[in-house]
């Protein structure tokens, strides 16, 4: 039964506390965020288990981000058309029947299928919850909502490799799977019960509808090709040598040709597939950015971190995954911290100055390492950079919401969650490259100081092997100092958000 809020006209708690709807609708976008990461540790396994390679196993990583991508820039449109619940709620059973499919996978034909199935649920989860934070607190409690939310944001990627990683040693791949549908299942009957589709947004559906269901076929096309090659691209960048490979020549050209014309068809038509006007708004077009840049920090060194340690520093993968683990359990601490200030603070503009400083001087932190480090301060290094991200995502969340027309709220969300992601996408394949080409660059140059008599008594394999780890140690400094850089030199943007 529906409860009107005269305050929050677009709330979908209704009669219930807006927290535990706030609660429940993390719960399957916690599970959705945990999965972009959760399986990479299972590939070597996915792979021997059914007799193929390691690059062929990779595709069911590739499989969910292409359709998670392909499905988040319509999910404000859907969730209009369909109804907000509705939707969500149709997007948890997807994730979840498709999580059961992945579990019993015979083939990896049907897995990379299923992985498909489970990005396209997956897509809707993220948009919608943030939608429903903005609807049902006022713009006051929304900070302290934007904590909640960014659990799932930000601790989930961090967490992802150490659940996979336990999961898969001890039972086995399928339950990295497998464990989805319990939480799914229980996700579908909380959102039934509990989350409201308030009769605003219902007689906004039934205007629309009555008017006649008009799709931009051409806006839903240039998305569809423009987006999925994009994320190929991005994806296999690395693994086919970059733009030495025709394949990623052409899906990049794709990508730019369907992209660059995407948003001038979306600006004039008059029922665009994506609202590209939003970014006339000045607090979402600023936020939109800087949702961008912390997609990029948290994907690119949630990857980056393990693979230094084990590749370098001899850790394996359980101990690797530590290192990201306690950096998850600073960042709830510091959620809580952050929500309780910035819902207090006037300013808040402020606090996203403050956690840009100190993400620039974390991964500056990082930069200044060796590899005689230990395991506790290589903990206290990421917890401090986990530390700056709240300050910048709950201020940001909010901000970019001022001033926004209430019923785009679908529609930024959707916008804002396809940005960070995009974010971590690109941060993985440029950091991925940096890291190779450095490699080769610190290699050569390290090696035009050898001479035979210094090596003269030592096994030439040993010094090459030496040369290899100093130049890749290297290598991985130079990527934090570029990272702190480029945090530094977006500092001073946040104070071009209008508080009022």
């Amino acid at each position: 039964m529906s409860t009107f809020n005269p305050e929050l006209p677009r709330s979908a708690a209704g009669r219930h506390n807006p927290w535990l709807v706030a609660i429940v609708a993390s719960i399957a976008t916690f599970m959705e965020v945990l999965d972009t990461t959760v399986a990479s540790v299972s590939l070597y396994h996915i792979a021997a288990s059914m007799g193929v390679s390691y690059n062929e196993s990779l595709w069911v990583i590739t499989s969910y981000m292409v359709a998670n991508a392909l499905i988040l820039p319509v999910s404000g449109w859907l969730a209009n058309t369909l109804g907000r619940k509705r939707y969500y709620m149709i997007s948890v059973a997807l994730f979840t029947l498709a999580s059961l499919l992945c579990s019993i996978a015979p083939t990896l034909e049907w897995l990379i299928v299923a992985r498909v199935l489970q990005g396209i649920g997956g897509g809707g989860l993220a948009p919608v919850e943030q939608s429903i934070l903005v609807d049902s607190f006022s713009e006051k409690k929304r900070p302290q909502a934007f904590a909640l939310y960014g659990v799932t944001v930000l601790v989930a990627p961090a967490i992802g490799p150490l659940v996979g990683g336990w999961l898969t040693d001890a039972l086995s791949w399928h339950w990295v799977f497998l464990i989805n549908v319990p939480v799914g299942l229980l996700s579908l009957l909380l959102c039934y019960y509990l989350i409201d589709e308030p009769p605003l947004l219902v007689e906004e559906r039934k205007r629309r509808l009555a008017s006649g269901i008009r799709i931009d076929y051409i806006g839903l096309l240039l998305i569809i090709i423009g987006f999925s090659a994009l994320q190929l691209c991005l994806d296999r960048f690395d693994l086919y040598d970059g733009f030495d490979s025709h394949f990623i020549i052409v899906t990049a050209v794709i990508a730019g040709v369907c992209l660059s014309f995407l948003p001038l068809w979306e600006w004039f038509h008059p029922l665009p597939m994506l609202d590209v006007k939003l970014f006339k708004h000045a607090n979402f077009a600023i936020g939109s950015l800087l949702m961008f840049l912390i997609g990029l920090l948290v994907v690119s060194t949630t990857q980056l971190l393990p693979q230094m340690t084990q590749e370098l520093m001899g850790y394996d993968a359980w101990t690797a995954g530590l290192t990201l683990g306690t950096g998850g359990l600073f960042i709830m601490l510091a959620m809580m911290v952050t929500g309780a200030i910035a819902s207090k603070v006037t300013a808040q503009r402020y606090l996203v100055v403050l956690g840009l400083a100190l993400t620039a001087f974390s991964m500056w932190y990082f930069s200044q390492l060796s590899l005689q480090i230990d395991f506790s301060t290589l903990m206290w290094a990421r917890a401090l950079q986990m530390i700056g991200l709240p300050l910048i995502l709950i201020p940001v969340a909010a901000l970019s919401y001022r001033g926004l027309a209430a019923d785009k709220s679908n529609e930024a969300s959707a916008i804002s969650t396809l940005l960070r992601n995009l974010g971590g996408s690109i941060g993985i394949a440029w950091v991925v490259n940096l890291l190779h080409q450095r490699t080769h660059l610190h290699y050569e140059r390290l090696g035009e100081h050898v001479t035979e008599s210094s090596v003269s008594s030592l096994n030439l394999t040993s010094v090459a092997e030496a040369l290899y780890q100093q130049a890749r140690i290297i290598s991985y400094l130079d990527i934090y100092w570029i990272m702190a850089m480029v945090a530094l030199a977006l500092v001073l943007l946040p104070l071009l958000f209008r508080e009022k």
